[in-house]
Parts: structure tokens; sequence; C-alpha cells
């Protein structure tokens, strides 16, 4: 699979599993598949993601967002988009 690098983890918040992604490149929607980390990293579905409390779709090259996460992660963590 195709991996695309598209921004990194600046902070995680373990109590409700949210991480916080800022984008560099590319844009990750509501619905595409992430890995996190290294290729062994998890990978999950974008479920949701907000900025500013509030519910967006997509999220864009500059963007700083919340993102529910299904593992724990860790600041630094690179994200990728798998295509």
């Amino acid at each position: 699979m195709d991996c695309i690098k598209v921004g990194k983890i600046t902070h995680y918040f373990d109590k409700i599993g949210v991480a916080v992604l800022e984008m560099e490149s590319g844009s990750v929607k509501v619905g595409d598949k992430i890995r996190i980390g290294e290729e062994d990293g998890p990978e999950q579905m974008v479920e949701s993601m907000q900025v500013e409390h509030k519910q967006v779709m997509e999220a864009k090259a500059g963007d700083e967002v919340g993102l529910k996460v299904n593992a724990e992660v860790k600041s630094g963590d690179v994200v990728y988009l798998v295509k």
C-alpha cells in the first residue's frame, strides 16, 4: 500500500484518546485510512476530527485538528495517509 506523509502528532490526551495532528501537506478526510508512526504503527479509519471544538470533515496543510485515535500515540509520531 502507498502511504503519503501528511503531518505529525504534536500532543496526545491519553484520558480521552485524542491526538492533535498538525497537517504539513495534502489533506485527510473523515473516512480516510491513516497510519500513525512507522511501518508497524497502528492503522485506523478517521472517524471524527475537530478544530476549536467544531466538527470538520477535512483537514488540509496548515491545519491543526483534534483526532480520535484507537491506540496510544506520542508527540512527534508521523501520520501517513494510506492509499
